[in-house]
């Protein structure tokens, strides 16, 4: 269900400035969006699982707190990040 280190390294190495770079927000945005498009599928599954909601529904407004955070920096690089992830139609 987490993210392998396999699939950590390749968002790091697609989005990240090098490949050691875990901690700027395109990176954070790209993992919490493998991490909701999982849950997503685990929803789908097992609506009951309500602890698994709540943590979907925290990871989502924190991705959206760091998209508006990337929006206020560098709307070029906001721009970029939403057609990579294909968020938001």
């Amino acid at each position: 269900m987490s993210i392998n280190l396999k699939n950590k390294k390749e968002i790091v190495k697609k989005y990240g400035a090098n490949e050691k770079d875990t901690g700027s927000a395109a990176v954070q945005i790209a993992m919490m969006s493998k991490k909701i498009a999982e849950l997503t599928e685990h929803l789908k599954n097992n609506q009951k699982d309500f602890a698994t909601k709540r943590g979907l529904l925290m990871m989502v407004g924190k991705r959206k707190r760091l998209l508006a955070y990337v929006k206020n920096q560098n709307l070029d690089e906001y721009r970029d990040l939403i057609k990579k992830l294909k968020i938001r139609g």
